[in-house]
């Protein structure tokens, strides 16, 4: 692992403090003209007067007065899906499966994705190939397989009685029912190595057989789920919530994370602030499904759906940030394409500040992830997960929607993309 040396460069500055915006003058939250030392994967100096002595490092970057972020934390992907297309869960080997997953992975690191959440489909062999750096991904935490119950929203059963999930070993399948059913559930993807539990706490829209504001487990299972996943070495549970009755069960059990969030009111997002639960309102999906549903794309009931969902989304996440609920970047990429991971931080930006949507991206997502004491800021003894740009993101906050943006990118201290700066 090299030692490097990074100069002449301009540092977004975002430490353990950068959630407090009531403190924050983001004119005063860009070091400029710094250096930034990183050996063993580690950054050990951040400051304008580090040795530039070549006998010191393997490698001297020049910066060109380009602009320093920490590597961006995507907290909901589904990395092995492309559409959730049943002909190809039908039609494609397994093997095929998982090898036209990579392109996906590498796509999403190089748009600035250094670590991401997988709710849904990457199991632990794809994990274990990634730490291994068998190919180009982000680092990632897993849920295996989410929980749904017979006819919600990840049952993927056909009215012709097929099943789309694909069948393999060491896979669970996502249905549960009752209390026993769902504990039993829990242990079999902690087994099968998840980092977290993910439910589905209500309908959606690509759902088979439900609507979004359908109830899915009720208030004993999801109970169950989450004292369970706790037990269990202290894990904690994601809910895919788009209704009003998903969410309250949701909160009231004790999720960590709500995704979607569609219909949030403001005793639920008072609620969220009393119990120190994070909102990942995923903006993309929302937004691409109701392109899609407008262009008649889907099947007639699917696009009613998305009709429906993105008519109040919007409005009810902007009243839940301004209700200061606690808002963690993520996409649902996989739903749709991978590799546009950062237009999410424009959707954000239409609420709250360009440094707030950075900030949402690294360090709160990592906060949501519980890895906030290795990654999501730049900080002496943090790892080297890292992102240059040319521009100043703060003032065009779009700018590093594009991949050929982000010119260079850093994981673990080592360069994986590098695009002359």
């Amino acid at each position: 692992m090299d030692d490097i040396l990074i100069k002449n460069i301009n540092i977004i500055k975002i430490n353990q403090d950068s959630n407090d915006f009531s403190k924050i003058n983001t004119e005063k939250e860009k070091i400029e003209n710094s250096s930034i030392a990183i050996k063993n994967g580690r950054i050990t100096s951040i400051s304008k007067d580090i040795s530039h002595n070549k006998s010191n490092y393997d490698k001297i970057i020049d910066g060109n007065d380009g602009y320093l972020l920490p590597g961006f934390i995507d907290a909901h992907v589904h990395l092995l899906a492309n559409g959730f297309n049943n002909e190809d869960y039908m039609s494609d080997p397994l093997s095929y499966y998982f090898y036209k997953a990579i392109p996906a992975m590498k796509k999403t690191l190089f748009a600035g994705i250094t670590t991401a959440r997988d709710c849904g489909l990457a199991d632990f062999g794809v994990k274990t190939a990634i730490l291994k750096k068998l190919f180009l991904s982000p680092k990632l935490q897993i849920s295996v397989m989410p929980l749904s119950i017979t006819g919600g929203h990840f049952d993927i059963t056909l009215k012709s009685g097929h099943d789309m999930i694909p069948r393999y070993n060491g896979f669970p399948h996502p249905v549960c029912n009752g209390v026993e059913g769902v504990i039993a559930k829990t242990r079999e993807v902690v087994r099968s190595g998840a980092d977290f539990v993910k439910i589905m706490a209500s309908g959606g829209v690509i759902s088979e057989s439900d609507s979004p504001q359908d109830i899915q487990f009720n208030k004993k299972e999801i109970k169950a789920i989450v004292d369970e996943a706790r037990r269990l070495g202290g894990k904690y549970v994601a809910a895919h919530c788009h209704g009003l009755g998903g969410l309250e069960l949701s909160l009231k059990a004790g999720v960590r994370t709500i995704e979607h969030g569609t219909s949030i009111t403001k005793k639920l997002a008072h609620e969220m602030v009393d119990k120190n639960a994070f909102l990942v309102p995923t903006f993309s999906v929302i937004k691409w499904q109701r392109k899609q549903a407008k262009k008649k794309l889907f099947r007639e009931d699917k696009n009613e759906k998305a009709l429906e969902v993105s008519k109040i989304h919007q409005e009810n996440i902007e009243m839940a940030y301004n209700e200061e609920v606690t808002i963690a970047m993520g996409t649902d990429s996989g739903v749709m394409g991978h590799g546009e991971n950062l237009k999410e931080l424009s959707y954000l930006s239409k609420m709250m500040s360009p440094y707030e949507a950075i900030v949402a991206g690294t360090l709160t997502s990592a906060k949501c992830l519980k890895i906030d004491n290795k990654v999501g800021s730049i900080e002496k003894g943090k790892i080297a997960d890292l992102i240059i740009t040319d521009k100043n993101p703060l003032d065009n906050i779009s700018y590093l929607e594009k991949e050929n943006n982000i010119k260079m990118v850093f994981q673990d201290g080592s360069i994986v993309k590098n695009i002359n700066i």
